[in-house]
């Protein structure tokens, strides 16, 4: 997990070995000597992790860790000393450090705690973004922009969240923005006080989906040693949110228009009939009437779904949000990684206001949030931006043999889980995938274990 660590540290010898070692497991190293220094350091630069020196020129290490504290992402701190006592590993610990070592360190125990103060600091981003979101519930306003059509679309949000509508459709683009559309629907109706279930249902196997929305008895197939609850049975009295709904094979579209009309179903191999109560918002991208046409979605459920229709317009369609969006991106991102506040700047919100954004909210979003990740200051400029790939551009060469599509997913899906620490949210932020496609190839690779559920 390479990061920006601040090493404080006034003997060059030691200070120049200990960074040597840090470089060569990836990271990058800024390199100070005194209380002074550090404190420029810290609030010029964004830092994952501080290991710092007890005994300074000018202080102490403790004032350094005061400093750290003082931040809004609160990068873990680890103490280098000389003289390492019970008593002094008890006062670092009290003053905020993830943990002390012991002078000469060992670089084992070095590349080990830096990994496990990282990690600590990974939770702790991810729990003051669990926190945000529990504070900010998702309604209409959460659908950001100033341009006539986001306007518009926040108030079809809540004529229709207070209708008694029990299937609406989400048409539109990838990343437009409709899984926010769908919350939001949820969160400024009646039903918000009772779950939100969501799927994508691209993202599941066929053999698997019927599975996942109807639930099964125990025996009603090979490893059903159970009862198994479906997601219509969990979204009683509340809403389902079925994404990617051009996806679901025709055999259970048929199933699915059944619920739809009698608000009933049974669990696979089951035999009492189970009565919902749940408002059914589906989503998708594809042009469901094309799809009819060529036989893959049947025109009866198309009528049933499409009861109350809503499409989200593209982002060049609204230009004008852009600029909104990043900056408010910026603001929750820089939370998330326990940076700063990161100002962008105007010629930055110009450049991004040019761009045509194939991928919309979500490739915005992604082109964000690796600009404040490699943040060294507080301020982004049009240059943070310029090297980001769009998603018109070619990134990947094919070869005159040709290529294994699912290999080179699966590589990136790999690299993506890196580069963020095993986080699987962030992970699918930046391949342009729901979680739920993470997980599942996750689980196809016997990566869930290795990265666990701490980062989910």
């Amino acid at each position: 997990m390479a990061a920006n660590l601040l090493l404080v540290e006034d003997d060059p010898l030691i200070r120049r070995s200990l960074a040597a070692r840090l470089r060569r497991s990836g990271h990058e190293v800024d390199e100070v000597e005194s209380v002074a220094d550090a404190r420029h350091a810290i609030g010029a630069h964004n830092f994952d992790a501080v290991l710092v020196d007890y005994k300074l020129p000018d202080g102490t290490g403790f004032e350094v860790m005061a400093t750290v504290e003082e931040q809004s992402g609160r990068p873990p701190c680890v103490m280098l000393t000389a003289h390492a006592s019970v008593e002094h590993a008890v006062e670092a610990m009290r003053r905020g450090a993830y943990t002390y070592l012991q002078k000469p360190v060992d670089p084992d125990e070095l590349d080990m705690q830096v990994k496990k103060a990282l990690e600590t600091g990974d939770l702790r981003r991810e729990n003051r973004r669990l926190k945000r979101l529990q504070k900010s519930a998702i309604n209409a306003d959460s659908f950001q922009g100033i341009s006539p059509a986001a306007e518009e679309i926040r108030e079809t949000i809540r004529q229709v969240a207070a209708s008694p509508a029990q299937t609406i459709l989400i048409q539109g683009e990838s990343g437009t923005g409709k899984g926010l559309v769908a919350r939001a629907l949820h969160g400024e109706s009646l039903r918000r006080e009772h779950p939100f279930v969501s799927i994508t249902c691209s993202a599941v196997p066929d053999t698997l989906l019927e599975s996942e929305l109807f639930g099964h008895e125990p025996g009603a197939f090979t490893d059903a040693r159970k009862r198994k609850i479906g997601l219509l049975e969990a979204a009683d009295k509340g809403t389902l949110f079925l994404d990617e709904i051009g996806d679901m094979p025709p055999g259970l579209q048929a199933k699915l228009l059944g619920v739809l009309e009698d608000r009933a179903f049974r669990r696979i191999g089951g035999v009492k009939e189970i009565r919902v109560n749940v408002r059914t918002i589906s989503a998708t991208h594809q042009n469901l009437d094309k799809l009819v046409g060529e036989g893959r979605f049947r025109k009866d459920l198309l009528y049933r779904l499409r009861v109350i229709p809503m499409h989200i317009p593209p982002l060049r369609d609204r230009p004008e949000d852009v600029s909104v969006l990043a900056q408010q991106f910026a603001k929750d991102l820089a939370g998330d990684w326990g940076r700063r506040e990161l100002t962008l700047t105007q010629d930055a919100l110009d450049h991004l206001s040019t761009r045509s954004w194939p991928g919309n909210v979500r490739e915005l979003r992604n082109a964000i949030e690796r600009a404040v990740i490699l943040a060294r200051g507080n301020r982004l400029d049009a240059s943070c931006f310029r090297e980001e790939p769009t998603e018109s551009d070619s990134i990947i060469s094919l070869p005159p043999e040709g290529i294994n599509v699912e290999h080179v997913i699966d590589e990136l899906l790999r690299k993506a889980l890196d580069r963020t620490g095993g986080n699987q949210s962030a992970a699918a932020r930046l391949l342009g995938l729901s979680r739920d496609q993470v997980r599942y190839r996750m689980a196809k690779l016997g990566l869930l274990a290795r990265h666990g559920a701490a980062h989910a």
